[in-house]
């Protein structure tokens, strides 16, 4: 399918590594431009590098620390410099760490705040007006499945993503007579670091390898393994794009059937 974004300037947060990546690169191999973000400068121009030669589309990118508001101002700055227009944005972070309510202070909740609820917020408030002068955008925000259904170990993401949905959904709705589309995609098991290191987590607290903490995960998905971070990235892709042109305040999920819930 031609998803339609040939000449179009999509932003990508977190995108060196993970989904975000995944995301990025199937906006690349549809001809769009694409510009990333990461923390860590040497790998935004590598993997700029490597998608621009693996794809033949312009991929540029600059660094972006989420939870520094001068960053992601300078960040879309740079971008608008580069481009002159932003087709797309795609909202991405890392998660906050992993624990239960009576290990964490209250610089933790500050910190998961900040990087999950805030970060959000400011990027969207930075590419806002320029979508709003072209009267056209799409939004997309990686959320979890912590949203629908609680992770026992992962009790900061679940308080702050279900602020990132309700967002989402409001945002949607104000936006939508400007052209703006807002809508959030929900990975499941996807292999990628993060997750990895979450497994590892799990190993560590039940006495188990992360290999055994993997198969007994893979046991409770549908498909009967983890996802791939193209999967997820086909999947983003098109949802920013102009293929996607009627969805909005919506939530996809990408998870290989693990959730049980209807809704």
């Amino acid at each position: 399918m031609d998803l339609g974004t040939s000449g179009q300037v999509y932003l990508t947060a977190a995108a060196t590594s993970g989904l975000g990546e995944g995301v990025a690169r199937e906006l690349a191999a549809d001809g769009a431009s694409v510009w990333i973000g990461s923390r860590d400068t040497d790998a935004v121009q590598r993997v700029a590098d490597e998608m621009t030669s693996e794809t033949g589309s312009k991929v540029g990118g600059a660094p972006l620390e989420v939870t520094d508001p001068a960053s992601i101002s300078s960040w879309v700055s740079s971008a608008l410099s580069e481009h002159e227009r932003i087709d797309g944005l795609l909202v991405n972070a890392g998660g906050p760490p992993a624990g239960g309510f009576e290990s964490f202070t209250d610089p933790d909740w500050q910190m998961a705040f900040e990087l999950t609820l805030m970060s959000t917020i400011r990027l969207i408030r930075e590419v806002l007006p320029t979508m709003k002068r072209q009267k056209s955008g799409s939004i997309l925000v990686i959320t979890s499945s912590s949203i629908k259904e609680p992770i026992d170990i992962l009790l900061l993401s679940n308080v702050m993503r279900s602020g990132v949905a309700n967002l989402v959904k409001s945002l949607s709705r104000e936006f939508a007579p400007f052209g703006i589309r807002v809508n959030s995609i929900i990975p499941g098991r996807i292999d990628t670091p993060r997750v990895r290191a979450l497994d590892e987590t799990v190993a560590g607290r039940a006495g188990k390898t992360p290999d055994e903490v993997r198969r007994e995960s893979e046991a409770n998905i549908p498909l009967g393994r983890y996802g791939t971070a193209d999967e997820f990235g086909r999947v983003g892709a098109f949802i920013l794009s102009p293929a996607a042109s009627y969805i909005t305040g919506e939530m996809v999920t990408v998870d290989g059937g693990s959730m049980r819930g209807v809704w």
